[in-house]
């Protein structure tokens, strides 16, 4: 558990200080590979859980597939699984084209061409995520 608040502690500190005085889209980068790590660790827990109720044998080694072990698992909790979908979409981001816009502005955007559709990540977007990857959080201290 001190893993995953630290993540969120250095997530949270890129989104409310390092966002707000630089206005870069590297930051924004930065901040989706915290969160992605941060979700990666909170997926790994809840696998060894799950594994220590005998709910699995054992825990799959390719990303993948414990991505759909957990998708499995948790097929009924709405709150994991709208985060497994974005840490999916963290994933991707490093291999798509990206667009920036108004760096070092108020309005910095980060746009991602993702399965055929541009994504615009700003702000509010980034907000958006915050409240849902809070709400995992919540979700994985009371199954830990």
């Amino acid at each position: 558990m001190e893993k995953i608040i630290q993540e969120k502690t250095s997530a949270d500190h890129l989104l409310y200080v390092s966002l707000k005085y630089t206005k870069t889209t590297d930051v924004i980068l930065n901040l989706l590979e915290r969160w992605r790590n941060l979700i990666e660790i909170c997926l790994n827990k809840m696998l060894e859980k799950a594994r220590k109720k005998k709910l699995i044998k054992n825990i799959p080694s390719a990303p993948k597939l414990k991505i759909e072990k957990c998708k499995e698992l948790f097929k009924k909790n709405k709150e994991i699984i709208d985060v497994i979908e974005l840490f999916e979409f963290f994933k991707r981001i490093p291999l798509k084209e990206k667009l920036r816009e108004n760096e070092f502005r108020k309005n910095v955007t980060l746009r991602v061409l993702d399965r055929g559709q541009w994504v615009a990540i700003d702000m509010e977007k980034l907000k958006e995520y915050n409240e849902m990857i809070e709400r995992f959080i919540r979700e994985i201290k009371q199954l830990i």
